[in-house]
């Protein structure tokens, strides 16, 4: 049976030419970077040109892009290292409720050392009030992390007028941007972006790759015992083949942006839509302008979400209800719930996020299958 993919936001294949890119670094060019002879240095150098590339593409210095193993580490990294760095100064920390887990869970783990964290409430289409972050604002503010796209719902916080607001009143602002690197085009210096997690298996890099870009001028300890590798900042043989791959995968996505965008925006719009023409009481969660490209996440009245995903598994169908990193939870989305969905139809969603080599013969499969599925359901 044809697997038809439609779960890009949980994890992407690696391009074929990023995975050209990296095969040599595998067991050719397979130095250490630390070592002291040519071949370590060979890939020190590597090193060193992929975050070239990376910097260039959020507009930032080269000593200001780390790597690690993946976004939530990033999260992590960035969050824990201001927070511990600067806690003299402040111990106020601004999120939202529809964070991913890697900040929700971080921002937790802060606050059992004496930090207190704001959690702003989104709208209805999950995009916060920036008038309500700013009166948020207290003296002990010391850092901002909202993220630039949602996981589940797509919605595009507004990251411009944030990173304005934290420039005014110079708080360091980080944005979770693991879903919207290689779908938006990102400046660091244009969203007054101080700090900025990303991971490369969300734009068809390899996984267990992640980066984070921090400000020079934002002070931030080292969370992580070990080695002196990243600056002293982040301890741990480089994982040489993924940073190529990583900077590799981030090139091509930015050369294709719009390319792709297109594309995968036409074939969401068409399943939107046919799904509210085919399907009645149906609830689309999230805003449809300012919103991920590929994104639909979509309630289905008196359908179980996880039948729903299980029968669409038989037919070859990958799609999701949520965050890759809760599936096999039973409790329903937590950014579901805060946007004000009820729990009982909030255990019904069906997550479809769209790729560049979906098709529109793809979609209509997917379609006819989401529409049977469901009235079995609902009528079983």
């Amino acid at each position: 049976m044809e697997i038809k993919y439609f779960d890009h936001a949980a994890t992407t294949a690696v391009d074929k030419k990023v995975l050209e890119t990296m095969i040599p670094y595998f067991s050719e060019n397979y130095g250490n970077p630390s070592s002291l002879y040519s071949i370590g240095k060979t890939n020190k150098e590597i090193i060193t040109i992929y975050r070239m590339k990376i910097a260039n593409i959020l507009n930032c210095k080269v000593n200001e892009i780390y790597f690690t193993s993946c976004g939530s580490e990033s999260d992590n990294l960035i969050l824990k290292g201001i927070a511990f760095a600067n806690k003299n100064y402040g111990n106020h920390i601004i999120t939202t409720q529809i964070e991913h887990p890697a900040i929700l869970e971080t921002c937790k783990y802060l606050e059992k050392f004496g930090f207190r964290v704001t959690y702003l409430k989104p709208n209805s289409n999950g995009i916060i009030d920036i008038n309500e972050l700013e009166r948020s604002i207290t003296r002990n503010t010391i850092l901002i992390s909202v993220m630039f796209a949602n996981n589940e719902i797509g919605t595009i916080q507004p990251i411009k007028e944030i990173g304005e607001i934290a420039k005014k009143y110079k708080i360091y602002f980080h944005t979770d941007a693991v879903q919207a690197m290689g779908n938006i085009n990102i400046d660091v210096k244009k969203y007054n972006i101080g700090a900025l997690s990303m991971s490369a298996h969300k734009f068809y890099g390899p996984k267990g790759v992640g980066v984070a870009y921090i400000n020079e001028n934002i002070p931030f300890i080292r969370i992580q015992d070990g080695g002196h590798q990243e600056k002293n900042k982040r301890a741990g043989t480089e994982n040489v083949a993924g940073i190529v791959g990583t900077g590799k995968a981030l090139e091509l996505a930015k050369e294709g942006l719009n390319k792709y965008n297109d594309h995968i925006r036409k074939l969401r719009d068409f399943y939107v839509h046919e799904m509210q023409k085919r399907i009645s009481y149906i609830k689309i969660n999230g805003d449809m302008e300012k919103r991920l490209s590929g994104n639909a996440n979509i309630c289905f009245s008196g359908v179980d979400g996880g039948k729903l995903l299980a029968e669409l598994d038989e037919k070859g169908i990958c799609a999701s209800s949520g965050s890759a990193c809760s599936a096999g939870l039973l409790n329903p989305s937590h950014v579901l719930l805060a946007i004000g969905v009820p729990t009982r139809l909030a255990r019904s969603s069906l997550r479809i996020t769209f790729g560049r080599e979906n098709t529109l013969e793809d979609t209509r499969y997917l379609i006819d299958n989401v529409e049977e599925i469901v009235n079995r359901l609902r009528n079983g």
